[in-house]
């Protein structure tokens, strides 16, 4: 029976089991400092920048479910952006915005409340006179960087962003660094 692995990646570490840098490679977190898990692979990955659900597997045929584009899975994310987002950045992040690759498909979005998450370290910069607004961001794609590509074409630069749901899974209540294993 297939293994999946739902793990809370922390901010700043990589979304592999070792590091190719070999001048960083002693000072880089990987996921080798978190999980004893043979065999597992992720399925898809998040920048090193970015925190939440990461989606591991010992199934090659369940690993390209979740990742290949064709499949379209959703992805869910809480962005925090510089400034204080308004109705017509939302409404061009819905209908998708334009990017040196491409125009991106639709995107669900809506403001929220700051969620009841984890203090990342190191923190978010403050800066008194700019305020932040959160964001929920869900897209069925998956280019390079893309929800920090659109929230600045939209004039809203991302200063956290953390994934909590990848299709059917969900970050709940792990938190950074924990990880529960499923039989699927």
């Amino acid at each position: 029976m297939p293994k999946l692995v739902l793990f809370n990646k922390p901010y700043n570490v990589l979304c592999q089991f070792t590091d190719s840098d070999e001048k960083n490679a002693s000072n880089r977190e990987n996921l080798s400092d978190y999980l004893s898990i043979d065999k597992v692979y992720p399925a898809g990955r998040l920048d090193r920048d970015s925190e939440g659900l990461l989606l591991l597997t010992d199934s090659g045929s369940l690993q390209h479910q979740i990742a290949h584009p064709k499949h379209s899975k959703e992805k869910s994310y809480w962005v925090q952006v510089d400034g204080a987002i308004d109705e017509q950045a939302i409404e061009l992040l819905r209908n998708g915005v334009n990017l040196k690759d491409g125009l991106t498909r639709p995107a669900k979005v809506r403001k929220i409340s700051e969620p009841d998450i984890w203090s990342r370290t190191p923190p978010v910069r403050f800066r008194k006179d700019i305020p932040t607004s959160w964001i929920e961001l869900t897209i069925s794609e998956g280019k390079n960087r893309q929800i920090r590509r659109m929230t600045a074409a939209v004039g809203f630069p991302t200063l956290r962003l953390i994934r909590h749901r990848i299709g059917q899974w969900r970050l709940n209540e792990l938190q950074p660094g924990e990880y529960s294993v499923l039989a699927v």
